[in-house]
């Protein structure tokens, strides 16, 4: 097959423990999936449930290499009000509609951190203007993420810290058991707008304590249970 330019590299992520990478097909992001977030966001988490979102696959940014960490962004453009949100990342190993919560884990070929990264000041234009949120989360670079754990490696998460540092202070620290929608729960809800399928990416929700970035700051978060991810903004 003949293309008019040479197509873009595959977005992939590197898998733990081995020399096999994950081919990224879709990145889908729940709000608000944290009560504690969802009021610190000025909405009521007894009222509105957690909704989903996009970024492009290309938006991922992977640790560089085997033994590296430390993942370089630059600042984004058109923005003052960079923030931070540290998630439990889970990869769609098997495609699958209508996928019941009971069934969802069997789907799930593993676990990474990511940080949700957010241009704030366009996503609080784009909520006053009820306009879409494109260019406040699927902006370039938006999406950080460490090596990915296979399920069989790190087992099924459903509690465990939450947790992200700048510059070497507590920003976010929460638990996967406060999650207002389980994991399975939101692989449920998201499987009856689309077809998952093998490849995509399901950011399942950022705990309280989302912050500003600035230029030079090094951000580090975890998961218990996987690797570490270290950012910083040049």
């Amino acid at each position: 097959m003949a293309y008019v330019f040479p197509p873009r590299n595959q977005p992939s992520i590197p898998i733990h423990g081995s020399d096999l990478r994950f081919p990224v097909r879709r990145i889908y992001c729940v709000g608000q999936n944290y009560a504690a977030h969802a009021r610190e966001m000025g909405s009521d988490p007894q009222r509105e449930p957690p909704f989903f979102f996009t970024k492009p696959a290309d938006a991922i940014v992977p640790v560089p290499g085997s033994g590296e960490n430390l993942i370089e962004i630059a600042y984004p453009p058109r923005t003052a009000k960079l923030h931070h949100e540290i998630e439990l990342v889970a990869a769609i190993g098997v495609s699958g509609r209508n996928i019941s919560p009971g069934q969802a884990a069997a789907h799930v070929f593993g676990f990474a951190v990511g940080v949700d990264l957010t241009r704030r000041d366009l996503q609080e234009q784009a909520k006053a203007s009820r306009r879409p949120w494109d260019t406040s989360k699927g902006f370039d670079a938006s999406a950080p993420i460490s090596r990915l754990h296979a399920i069989k490696d790190c087992g099924w998460l459903d509690s465990g810290r939450v947790w992200l540092d700048v510059n070497g202070q507590r920003r976010q620290d929460g638990n996967l058991s406060e999650l207002t929608w389980s994991v399975s729960e939101v692989i449920a809800e998201l499987s009856t707008y689309f077809e998952l399928q093998a490849g995509d990416l399901v950011f399942t929700g950022t705990p309280s304590g989302v912050g500003e970035l600035k230029p030079r700051d090094v951000l580090e978060g975890g998961v218990d249970g996987l690797d570490t991810i270290k950012v910083r903004v040049e």
